[in-house]
């Protein structure tokens, strides 16, 4: 979800306004994409990189995830919206760990479209940690080397249980995945579109959805 900061400067405003208006960016998806009948959305919320950023930009992203969470679990609830948390977010301030957690358990009943958000998530880091409990099952004998399948190392990722990835989008012109799904990606199709993520809409998600039905995913065959 790029462009936020683009789309403040452009209308000489804050960051902040523009972070703000890509969380409203996001009801709106989100919303579409259930209607669609979207099996899972996954959302790159805040990237193990973005701790890089200025203190008050964090603090800022922060107070949105805090005040999303007040406002819509309560619908994404009603909707019958599954919640999934990828990353490590248990490296954010313990009240709003605490939040997500409750966020996630109030809907681990529910049957419906799966929402995933990504927070504190790195592709790397997650094969990396993958890979690790891997290496300890073969040092500990519980398996063979030979058992380390393509498999296997998904059965380790943060992303076990969720369907495959079929549409990687990126918006604002930029086109490379900065280390979002690698793994999972390997067989998605891609589509890098020009629009701010805060003007990305109901619309832009129908034609990219459109544009997914155009393709013709080979997965290597003819």
């Amino acid at each position: 979800m790029d462009g936020s900061g683009r789309w403040a400067k452009r209308r000489m405003l804050p960051r902040f306004a523009g972070h703000k208006a890509g969380v409203e960016a996001v009801r709106r998806v989100s919303r579409a994409a259930r209607a669609m009948g979207i099996e899972a959305l996954t959302l790159y919320a805040f990237s193990s990189e973005n701790w890089r950023r200025p203190e008050s930009e964090i603090s800022d992203l922060m107070g949105l995830l805090r005040l999303f969470l007040r406002k819509d679990l309560a619908e994404l609830v009603s909707d019958n919206v599954r919640l999934r948390v990828i990353g490590d977010y248990r490296r954010f301030a313990p009240d709003l760990v605490a939040m997500i957690d409750d966020a996630v358990e109030r809907a681990s009943g529910n049957s419906g479209p799966i929402l995933a958000i990504a927070l504190n998530y790195g592709a790397q880091a997650e094969l990396v940690e993958a890979t690790k409990r891997l290496a300890m099952k073969v040092a500990g004998g519980e398996i063979a080397v030979d058992a380390i399948t393509p498999d296997a190392i998904e059965a380790e990722l943060q992303t076990n249980g969720l369907p495959p990835l079929d549409l990687v989008i990126r918006t604002s012109g930029e086109q490379r995945l900065s280390n979002f799904l690698l793994w999972q990606a390997a067989y998605a199709e891609l589509l890098f579109v020009d629009t701010l993520w805060p003007d990305f809409d109901e619309a832009a998600l129908s034609d990219a959805v459109a544009e997914f039905g155009r393709r013709h995913r080979r997965f290597g065959g003819l």
